[in-house]
């Protein structure tokens, strides 16, 4: 696995190579101060990225926006700052996590290991099968989705939702539920990721995503996925 750290300050950066090349020895290491990002990360094409949010001359959400038109890598956002808005701003660009200074670095190793499990983990594909609710036709099989025809990109994190969602149409999944067989028994109660990532799904596979007819909302539960011959009635 190849790490790739993008921070401006040479002591953070020194303090988390040391901590993670101590936890995973055999891991390769490469940094980066904002300047020259998307050159490194072409070159190098690590697996895994730590992105600051604020960096001298640049923006770590700017960053995180141009990494998401080229490359769907796992990214963990590091903020000094603990606002709920910086959050929700870097989980919607298509940040992976998002941890707040100050924290333990066996935290982060463990956040980091989290994200790249869940980018490089797919749902089996035992069993095969397929499933269809109007123009939206998935392939369980080959993971292949699309709607109209139209193949639609998903990262591993949509797909896996889908995928959940799909298998149990017309039954209400808990929100707690979905984190933890999507993220992971840790991130219980963080219900920003599931919300965001609802949106993003819907964005791409709903005729109008303000008025949702298949990933349906149970207030106060969780969400549903319309049985296809309600997903299909027009």
């Amino acid at each position: 696995m190849k790490l790739m750290i993008v921070d401006d300050d040479p002591d953070v950066v020194e303090a988390i190579e040391l901590a993670y090349r101590l936890e995973a020895p055999d891991a390769e290491v490469v940094t980066d101060n904002g300047a020259a990002v998307l050159s490194t990360f072409k070159r190098e094409n690590p697996t895994v990225m730590l992105l600051d949010v604020a960096l001298s001359g640049t923006d770590g959400f700017d960053i995180l926006a141009r990494i998401r038109e080229i490359s769907d890598i796992p990214v963990l956002m590091i903020s000094a700052r603990g606002e709920e808005v910086d959050k929700v701003r870097g989980l919607e660009l298509g940040a992976d996590d998002y941890i707040t200074k100050p924290f333990g670095y066996s935290e982060l190793s463990a956040r980091i290991r989290a994200v790249v499990r869940r980018a490089q983990s797919l749902p089996p594909v035992a069993g095969g099968g397929s499933f269809q609710a109007g123009p939206l036709r998935i392939n369980y099989s080959t993971h292949d989705v699309r709607v109209g025809g139209e193949q639609v990109k998903l990262t591993p994190i949509e797909y896996k939702l889908l995928y959940q969602l799909t298998r149990n149409a017309g039954n209400v999944l808990q929100h707690d539920q979905l984190l933890s067989k999507i993220w992971g028994p840790e991130y219980l109660g963080e219900f920003d990721y599931l919300r965001i990532y609802i949106r993003r799904l819907r964005e791409k596979i709903e005729p109008n995503p303000q008025q949702p007819r298949y990933i349906l909302t149970e207030r106060g539960l969780g969400y549903r996925f319309a049985e296809p011959e309600s997903a299909d009635r027009e």
